[in-house]
């Protein structure tokens, strides 16, 4: 399982990974071995989850080689003014020399922050991180910070879904060469929903293979979270099956009947204002 896409710097990010958020202990470190050995070779965590040091064991318990396996953490809006210090605190975390992917978690109180920006590039400069980007910006905000640096984050990690389709703002980050990453690809789609479930059934597949393959066939990273074996081998069985062109507009539509949600930010889907 190794199908990716290329970064703008020409770096390889999984198309599929492994969300660890809300796991921790044991039951993380199990989950990422769990994940590795069926093939995942992308793996999601972030300072503000707590796990990194059972992410890092999990990796060095793991008999994938450490250069093989693309592992990304984050840097809390809180943390703004103290990058270096948080990166390295990752680090020593996860007994890792480098991280290959550091976002910013969240816009610090809710602006772009270029001057965060700017010491994110230093320290990838450096070679602590491979590659630096940023999760839950609005396309403005991205812009602003390539009008500061003329420095393109190489990935928006965003809540992506069917159900949260928006065609400009996925053609807004591709006309920027700004790799999307959905996280949470299974919670707002309704996994019981007619169409899904009649096109689950045409590919024997279930309805959550169908949604992950759909965020392959748009090219978007999907990183699902789970600490369950069963499922966390389920989501990685999706390379053997592929969605025709009507089949994908299908899901798309379902962003069509989804209701906002106005209690959350809108941010959260990679906005463009």
């Amino acid at each position: 399982m190794t199908e990716a896409v290329e970064l703008v710097s020409g770096t390889k990010l999984p198309l599929l990974g492994l969300g660890t958020w809300q796991a921790r202990g044991r039951a993380a470190a199990d989950a990422v071995l769990r994940a590795l050995e069926v093939g995942y070779r992308l793996v999601d965590t972030a300072t503000a989850y707590g796990n990194e040091a059972d992410v890092g064991q999990a990796v060095a318990e793991s008999a994938v080689p450490r250069d093989e396996i693309f592992v990304t953490t984050k840097l809390p809006p809180s943390r703004a003014g103290r990058e270096r210090a948080t990166l390295e605190e990752s680090l020593d975390a996860l007994g890792f020399d480098y991280v290959d992917l550091w976002l910013i978690h969240w816009p610090p109180s809710g602006r772009a922050r270029p001057d965060v920006w700017e010491r994110m590039l230093e320290l990838q400069a450096e070679g602590l991180a491979r590659e630096v980007g940023v999760s839950n910006y609005s396309v403005r905000q991205i812009d602003e910070l390539v009008r500061a640096t003329a420095q393109v984050p190489a990935v928006n990690q965003i809540e992506w879904s069917p159900a949260l389709f928006d065609r400009d703002v996925l053609e807004a980050h591709r006309e920027r060469r700004v790799q999307l990453e959905g996280y949470s690809p299974l919670r707002a789609t309704n996994l019981r929903d007619p169409r899904l479930v009649r096109i689950a059934a045409e590919h024997g597949a279930t309805p959550a293979q169908v949604v992950l393959r759909w965020h392959l066939e748009q090219r978007i990273v999907a990183i699902p979270k789970s600490t369950n074996p069963e499922r966390i081998t389920e989501n990685a069985d999706i390379f053997g099956f592929e969605l025709s062109p009507a089949e994908v507009e299908q899901l798309e539509r379902l962003a069509d009947a989804a209701q906002e949600r106005p209690d959350e930010p809108s941010a959260r889907r990679g906005q463009l204002s």
